[in-house]
């Protein structure tokens, strides 16, 4: 049966637009747009009117970095797809790329198979995967191939965490090589894991144990060297390099450096680095561990150099690096230990809204927002023009959002399995009021209107921004 609605009156904006139209979204799908106020918008006609007049319209969020249900330190972050992917739709995101995990000693596709059954049936939006590549052996680099064919064709390395995820510059080489010839995308945490392990170990031995330390041995020079280090490998494989969570001013000159000199190398940050800082791992009473995650949060200095990054498009991508973990019971677990805080910040439901705060505080323009958030990472992923963006034959992932609502970001109020927020008190302008996913309300008016397994998974071709 066919399901029209019609949204009417509100300013549509895009990457590349923003123009006052009505868009008719028929099954699932945009079917047409049409000047506000014309006689092709009079044409339009549907079961359903929707009155956004006043409002933004814009296509719904990709979030292409979270880690729902994800093991960590002895514990798994405390959002699952379920509440993770709800929260999402509440912050105006319809789309999530989340991270499957290849155990040591294990196949991709066991860990790929272990979170489809994770999410299958239980995501509010839709969904797709990264595969977080732990253990580079024969056998992996003949699964990368079968993966990038299925539609995952993302592989996420790691030169920090020895013991857990790394990798060292061989293995990442042979990954490179690989997606050089298979089409697929290295994603990198960088960081040198191994001179931070030392500078762990040392601080500890000296009897400083607090969070702030956190971000006192995890040296942003020690993430310029990492990132440094990827840009060359991948220059010597010939692959194109995505740096996920860049948070430091010497890691966006290494970027780019590499994007002056033509390599394809692209760069991410998030908005706990935008927004947040060294000052806040330093909260007295251990509630600086609420803070902790890796990439640290640096000096507040560093912001300026990351807003210049997003504008010069030396960055490409804000996502969230969506990893929540409670103060309570499992932050707490780092008493003593910074070492043992579980890394990872809530902040699926939260992006949207402080970018566009970032617009009105003049960091932005409102098309770079969607360009950011929405666009760029769907091309990123291939998920363009699917997802990302408003036109024709696209998804209908719509979002109904008006620049005017006032708030206060407050754990009394979000949606995410957490017991704090990272912005809690922090005042916005703009709120998300109505969410379409596939043409399906998942938020009407400001009330829940979704459901578990609405959300489907997402095959994605290879990256369309390699240009």
């Amino acid at each position: 049966m066919s399901t029209r609605t019609v949204i009417r009156g509100g300013l549509v904006i895009t990457a590349s637009d923003e123009t006052h139209a009505d868009i008719l979204m028929e099954d699932g799908r945009i079917a047409a747009l049409a000047a506000s106020n014309t006689p092709a918008a009079e044409a339009l006609t549907a079961e359903r009117t929707v009155d956004a007049t006043g409002k933004y319209v814009i296509p719904g969020g990709v979030d292409a970095h979270t880690h729902m249900e994800m093991p960590f330190g002895g514990t798994f972050a405390s959002d699952t797809f379920e509440t993770g992917t709800r929260a999402a739709a509440w912050g105006g995101t319809t789309t999530i790329v989340d991270f499957a995990v290849q155990s040591v000693g294990h196949g991709l596709r066991e860990g790929l198979d272990a979170w489809h059954a994770k999410a299958e049936g239980n995501c509010a939006i839709d969904y797709a995967f990264h595969m977080i590549v732990s253990d580079v052996n024969e056998d992996t680099l003949k699964e990368m191939d079968l993966l990038v064919e299925e539609g995952v064709t993302s592989f996420k390395q790691f030169m920090a965490y020895p013991g857990v995820f790394y990798s060292d510059d061989g293995q990442i080489l042979r990954a490179m090589q690989r997606a050089a010839d298979n089409g697929g995308l290295i994603m990198m945490h960088a960081e040198n894991g191994i001179a931070i392990d030392v500078l762990v170990e040392q601080a500890l031995a000296r009897g400083e144990t607090d969070p702030r330390i956190h971000g006192e041995v995890r040296k942003a020079l020690l993430e310029a060297e990492a990132t440094h280090r990827a840009i060359r490998l991948a220059q010597v494989a010939g692959a194109p390099l995505y740096v996920v969570h860049v948070s430091a001013t010497e890691a966006v000159a290494e970027l780019a450096r590499a994007r002056d000199d033509g390599l394809p190398v692209f760069g991410e940050t998030c908005p706990q680095y935008l927004f947040l800082s060294t000052g806040n791992l330093a909260e007295p009473d251990f509630e600086g561990a609420k803070y902790v995650c890796s990439t640290p949060l640096r000096p507040q200095e560093h912001q300026a150099a990351l807003w210049r990054g997003l504008r010069s498009n030396d960055l490409q991508v804000v996502s969230t690096d969506h990893c929540p973990f409670c103060f309570s019971g499992q932050k707490e677990l780092g008493r003593g230990d910074f070492s043992r805080i579980p890394n990872g910040l809530p902040g699926v439901e939260n992006r949207m809204d402080l970018l566009h705060q970032a617009v009105l505080d003049g960091h932005l323009t409102r098309r770079r927002w969607i360009e950011t958030a929405c666009a760029t990472p769907a091309r990123m992923f291939g998920l363009y023009p699917k997802k990302g963006t408003i036109a024709p034959g696209a998804d209908a992932d719509v979002v109904i959002y008006d620049p005017a609502a006032e708030q206060v970001i407050s754990a009394d109020t979000h949606h995410m399995n957490v017991d704090y927020s990272a912005y809690e008190g922090k005042r916005v302008t703009g709120r998300v009021e109505t969410v379409f996913s596939r043409g399906v309300p998942v938020v009407t008016d400001r009330e829940y209107t979704g459901h578990a397994g609405h959300g489907v998974y997402t095959p994605r071709s290879t990256c369309q921004y390699l240009t």
